[in-house]
């Protein structure tokens, strides 16, 4: 078994996905729960091919040289650039403004507990829309699923 430094093995992936390749890639961490989870689910990063827009999930790079995948919480134009600003399904806080050179691949589908999603699934969509939409009720929302996942755990 060979280990990777998490960066350089990203920043191949930039690379392919530069070239015009799609890349698979299970990703890591919490930010992106509940929809996915991390060391469990698998994201396909492709070519940013159409605009950019509310709701598309990207992977981009902070000006740290740190990738992250999340969700485009809204687009705003600056002296004619667009400039993006990012929220994890997790999280309550807009991450930006991000450049579009910092956006290396947009997420066109994801393998959630071993089935594809594509967008125009109900989860897909759910997250898209009406999730995107209930970021002052998330803390209370993934309360409610913690505690309900661990009952039915409990009961079962």
């Amino acid at each position: 078994m060979r280990s990777f430094d998490t960066k350089s093995y990203l920043d191949m992936v930039k690379g392919l996905v530069q070239e015009g390749n799609d890349v698979s890639v299970r990703i890591s961490g919490s930010s992106m729960s509940p929809f996915l989870a991390g060391q469990r689910d698998i994201i396909l990063i492709s070519p940013i091919t159409c605009p950019l827009k509310r709701g598309d999930m990207a992977l981009f790079q902070r000006t740290t040289g740190q990738y992250v995948m999340h969700r485009i919480r809204y687009v705003r134009k600056k002296k004619g650039r667009e400039q993006y600003y990012f929220i994890g399904d997790a999280q309550i806080h807009t991450e930006g403004p991000i450049e579009r050179n910092q956006i290396c691949g947009i997420i066109t589908a994801v393998q959630r507990k071993g089935k594809w999603w594509k967008p125009g699934s109900f989860w897909w969509e759910f997250f898209r829309v009406v999730w995107l939409r209930m970021i002052p009720l998330r803390r209370p929302m993934m309360n409610i699923y913690v505690n309900l996942s661990q009952w039915i755990r409990k009961e079962m």
